[in-house]
């Protein structure tokens, strides 16, 4: 099944919910940077919010996925871009990086610090970062207290440990960063790259694999994320979290 998944992601803009807006926004909240940052974005995917940071910045980005192909992508376009020679790609897992201790000035991370939870991640990268660096972050979490049930259900069985946006406040500054500023993602940032091209995708896939129950129910699963971010965005969606370490 992971092989599906990944045919499934490969070929959408993005691998999870963004947009080059709120990459800019969180990129021109973070304090300090040097002229030419080091920059290390953790789960990568393809690599919009990549090629975003290269067109931000004029330092140097490492981009770590675990899926070379998705690095292929990256590199690719890059190289269309003209910025091939800002950006390096890294396959490797982001619970166990394997790069030189305090070696960036910021770690960027849209859509994939949960895979290993929040606070996990926090305390794992904070190694990497370089004394007064920065880390931006986002997160899945719940916008008001008390969702719906239908969708408290759902997010209980899928990310158990989903918090509410403040609540990561208090996680942050237990992991020794101090927290600079907080967005959430638009909603329209679900939907443009990534929820309409999924949609198509998985019409596509159901033809292909018609036969297979299981496949199908894994396309299903897709839908019902989509049905409901469709009906309760206004209960949950991303937050940017911008901090710094406070050492």
């Amino acid at each position: 099944m992971e092989n599906l998944m990944f045919e499934i992601f490969e070929d959408l803009p993005r691998q999870g919910p963004g947009d080059y807006e709120s990459t800019k926004k969180a990129f021109q909240m973070v304090e300090g940077l040097p002229v030419n940052p080091e920059i290390l974005d953790v789960g990568c995917g393809a690599g919009m919010q990549t090629l975003a940071l290269a067109s931000l910045s004029s330092g140097r980005i490492t981009a770590v996925d675990n899926h070379a192909p998705f690095l292929a992508k990256l590199r690719e376009k890059a190289e269309s871009e003209s910025c091939a020679a800002a950006v390096r790609t890294v396959q490797g897992d982001m619970a166990a990086l394997g790069l030189p201790v305090r070696s960036f000035d910021l770690i960027w991370s849209e859509g994939a610090a949960y895979l290993m939870g929040f606070a996990n991640a926090l305390n794992k990268w904070r190694s990497f970062l370089r004394p007064a660096g920065s880390m931006v972050i986002s997160e899945i979490v719940w916008f008001k207290k008390n969702p719906p049930k239908e969708v408290l259900d759902y997010w209980a069985n899928e990310i158990p440990d989903m918090k509410y946006y403040e609540d990561n406040f208090q996680i942050i500054n237990e992991a020794g960063y101090k927290v600079v500023g907080y967005f959430p993602l638009p909603d329209e940032s679900w939907w443009s790259d990534y929820y309409y091209p999924l949609e198509e995708k998985l019409v596509e896939m159901r033809k292909q694999h018609h036969d297979n129950t299981e496949a199908n129910g894994l396309f299903d699963s897709f839908q019902a994320e989509i049905e409901m971010h469709r009906k309760y965005s206004p209960y949950f969606g991303y937050g940017f979290y911008i901090m710094k370490r406070s050492d």
